[in-house]
């Protein structure tokens, strides 16, 4: 298994992330692109110190930009939704 910091690459901070951190103990994340579901429990499990009841993952395609023009896409990425058992939370993530 990687590292927790390998596989968890940054928090996802939107109005609709925020609003599942408050109401349903849904945090978002980034993950790695080769990372599976067990491997993101284990991941916040282990670096958060909490309990995970359920965990949730998408792959996330890359929107399409241009520059002048010259046409490309954004990089493809993985996100995982992480539900928290009752009672837990992840206080580093509360303050931001």
């Amino acid at each position: 298994m990687l590292q927790p910091e390998a596989i968890l690459m940054r928090p996802i901070v939107t109005e609709k992330a925020e609003a599942a951190k408050v109401n349903q103990h849904k945090y978002v994340f980034q993950v790695a692109r080769n990372a599976n579901k067990i491997d993101v429990r284990k991941a916040v499990e282990r670096y958060f110190h909490v309990k995970v009841a359920k965990v949730a993952v998408s792959n996330v395609a890359g929107k399409p930009k241009r520059m002048g023009m010259f046409h490309g896409y954004r990089g493809d990425w993985k996100k995982a939704v992480v539900t928290l058992k009752a009672g837990q939370k992840i206080e580093m993530l509360d303050r931001v």
